[in-house]
């Protein structure tokens, strides 16, 4: 098959989006065509979430979608990749024979060696070898920006040694393996010749950089770093577990321009025996030590952070010991999921298991005391201007804009929204004057255009 066409499906976390970029760069490099619409291409590629079992059934759901087109089209082939492929590794081709080849989460980038096997009209290709293995570093460079808007992601390590016991991440993929500064700095200096202002840091715990390769946590050393590039104008970081946030860290985020007052912090519970039973190392009061501090030294700072509701054996005491924290810490962003049962996992065979509705109803019950919170917080904002980076116009509006301040990840978090007679280009940075709160949103008037 000469010059195949090859498209791409992205699926789960921004760090497996990452994966997919450095895939389409190798695949372009091949010499193979990279298309946007799966019915026209020779092979697609499912980069797939196995996280937990509705990530795996969104994975399966896609999969039997672009599988018509073998059919209906011009399709030969589909090629799993990422953390499905590697939790079902010996399931996958007789539970689902649409697909033609299977690739582990270590083994991502000899994506263009699979195509070209199941372009020669190969099945049943498997590549799966180690999900310890490091990502080399030219291949970070060959990365194809698929972001729009002037930010993009940067995983600076992989894998995880938490072993939480609702977690299948360290069986997926593999040990916690940093990348070393050099590499990132590099990445992101080609990141901000493509265009990007923003760089997202994430990995599965930000915090824990660098211990493996420098025996010490070097996230602040790295932060420094990285604002050195003139380009960027933004550093935001995500998922800082608790206990590895450091004093240096939180005095380096205070002394850096370019750092976010913004931090993702996944707490999961505030429950001291839920917490020990989910594997994780801190306590209540050691979560509101380290929050409480930030905003002491930093009274403007964005805190988000992830819950899980109904793990096993969660009374209805120790839900409403996560109540009564949520209700004092008064995060400005928050997220809860209902506790997924995982085969694999310690806390599978746990006993007292909650009932799926019982799950549901907790979850439905904290979400109202955060959409209370939340909109307190956003009207707090009314008259005072933020920076903002642009997003983009919103659909189906002539004249109305989005952007993101300080406080808004990109998907996860809220909107500025205001309005323009121009023509205003995604990546630019504004200052707009708050006019106006919804429960998650802003509402303002530009203040000034290309605020520095």
């Amino acid at each position: 098959m000469a010059r195949a066409k090859i498209a791409f499906v992205s699926l789960g976390c921004d760090k497996n989006l990452v994966d997919s970029e450095v895939m389409l760069g190798l695949v372009e490099e091949e010499g193979f065509e990279i298309i946007p619409d799966e019915s026209e291409a020779d092979i697609v590629v499912v980069n797939s979430c196995g996280f937990i079992m509705d990530a795996n059934q969104e994975a399966i759901d896609n999969i039997l979608r672009i599988a018509d087109y073998k059919s209906d089209g011009n399709l030969k082939g589909i090629i799993v990749t990422g953390c499905m492929a590697q939790r079902y590794k010996d399931e996958i081709f007789d539970s689902l024979p649409e697909v033609d080849a299977v690739v582990g989460t270590g083994d991502f980038e000899k994506i263009g060696e699979v195509i070209k096997k199941i372009a020669d009209g190969q099945k049943q290709v498997k590549l799966i070898t180690d999900n310890n293995n490091a990502l080399l570093e030219e291949n970070s460079l060959k990365r194809k920006i698929s972001t729009l808007g002037g930010f993009a992601y940067l995983k600076i390590a992989e894998g995880c040694d938490n072993f939480c016991t609702y977690c299948t991440i360290p069986s997926l993929r593999g040990k916690y393996r940093s990348r070393t500064i050099e590499s990132l700095v590099d990445e992101a200096k080609m990141l901000a010749q493509n265009g990007v202002r923003e760089i997202i840091l994430v990995a599965q715990d930000t915090s824990l950089y660098g211990i493996d390769i420098y025996g010490k946590k070097t996230l602040p050393k790295l932060l420094r770093r990285l604002s050195e590039i003139e380009d960027v104008k933004w550093i935001r970081l995500m998922y800082c577990y608790p206990e590895n946030v450091t004093d240096e860290l939180i005095e380096e985020i205070y002394q850096n321009s370019k750092v976010c007052h913004y931090m993702d912090m996944p707490v999961q519970h505030a429950d001291d025996l839920i917490l020990k039973r989910m594997g994780r190392r801190g306590t209540r009061k050691e979560l509101e030590s380290v929050v409480n501090k930030i905003r002491e030294k930093m009274p403007d700072f964005c805190f988000r952070t992830t819950l899980i509701v109904g793990f096993p054996g969660e009374t209805e005491e120790q839900f409403f010991n996560l109540v009564d924290f949520i209700k004092k810490m008064r995060f400005d962003r928050l997220g809860v999921f209902t506790y997924s049962r995982e085969e694999g996992t310690p806390a599978f065979d746990m006993p007292n298991q909650i009932d799926e509705d019982l799950k549901q109803k907790r979850k439905d019950y904290i979400m109202e005391i955060q959409k209370n919170i939340s909109a307190e917080k956003c009207e707090s904002f009314v008259g005072k201007t933020l920076e903002i980076i642009v997003e983009g116009k919103t659909e189906g509006e002539d004249n109305i804009f989005c952007g993101r301040s300080y406080r808004d990840c990109y998907e996860i978090d809220g909107f500025v929204f205001f309005e323009s007679d121009k023509e205003i280009i995604a990546g630019d940075f504004l200052c707009v004057k708050i006019t106006g709160a919804s429960d998650y949103d802003l509402i303002g008037v530009i203040e000034c255009e290309f605020a520095e």
